[in-house]
């Protein structure tokens, strides 16, 4: 006898999917998910996976801003390779000799050092960097060049970590240091980039002495918005001589609702 009674059995709560990427309301074949949904949970595994090892396009970024009259330093960290960079996190904080070296020659050729040393990743998703490390730069570098602030070259790192960022700003004899760089990818935010901030930087500091601006892309945290948290931080870095656990984030947001990517449906209509 045919059955058209269908295999898969709808999640009441399906309506819900179009206020979130995230894995709710998948529905079940029996005790497991739907062809479907296993599909997809497969693709985005995948994504996540190429983020990782993709290779960092620093000869793009370069050349991109360089047409806006922007220079760059390319350096790379102590780790030699992505295999060695990922079994030791400890080398990608570090920079490799020569670039050390290298960022020593331009101290001593600016001795005046800088307002606000900028920092480029690859980190855990070259994707990140690649679709949104520009378009959020260009807009921090608005704002900072609007509160009189002198900018480094842009160092681009490859294989770095966070706390390599300390090392340049301590060697650029910057106040600050901000570093734009590729966050661990997870299953629905492959290209997800993060900030992190630091105020008089040197090496040895441990993550209680930064501040962090996560998600930033155009399904998370926008680039205006990133741009605008992160210029409070560093005007109360400025004028508190200080970051991390002791600099809050209480910048003022311009709006809560509002349409597209970004926007609180907890707040809509009310």
């Amino acid at each position: 006898m045919h059955d058209d009674k269908p295999t898969a059995t709808p999640n009441p709560w399906q309506e819900l999917r179009r206020l979130t990427p995230a894995r709710i309301a998948l529905g079940r074949a029996g005790t497991s998910l739907p062809t479907q949904a296993q599909l997809d949970f497969q693709f985005a595994h995948a994504q996540a996976r190429d983020a990782v090892h993709l290779p960092f396009d620093h000869a793009g970024i370069s050349a991109a801003l360089a047409e806006r009259g922007r220079d760059t330093l390319l350096l790379h960290s102590a780790a030699a390779d992505r295999h060695v960079y990922l079994q030791r996190p400890d080398l990608g904080r570090r920079l490799h000799a020569d670039s050390a070296q290298r960022l020593r020659q331009h101290a001593e050729a600016n001795p005046q050092g800088y307002d606000l040393a900028v920092v480029i990743a690859d980190g855990l998703s070259a994707l990140a960097v690649q679709r949104h490390a520009l378009p959020f730069l260009e807009r921090l570098e608005e704002q900072a060049r609007g509160e009189g602030w002198s900018l480094s070259p842009v160092a681009l790192v490859q294989q770095g970590r966070v706390a390599v960022a300390d090392e340049v700003g301590e060697l650029l004899r910057a106040k600050m240091v901000v570093i734009l760089i590729g966050e661990r990818p997870g299953l629905s935010s492959p290209d997800s980039l993060g900030l992190y901030f630091t105020w008089s930087p040197k090496v040895g500091l441990n993550d209680a002495y930064r501040n962090c601006i996560s998600n930033v892309r155009l399904e998370g945290l926008s680039y205006g918005m990133a741009a605008h948290r992160l210029l409070y931080l560093m005007r109360e870095a400025c004028r508190r001589q200080l970051s991390g656990v002791n600099l809050k984030d209480e910048a003022e947001l311009p709006s809560l609702g509002g349409e597209g990517p970004g926007a609180n449906f907890l707040l809509a209509g009310n």
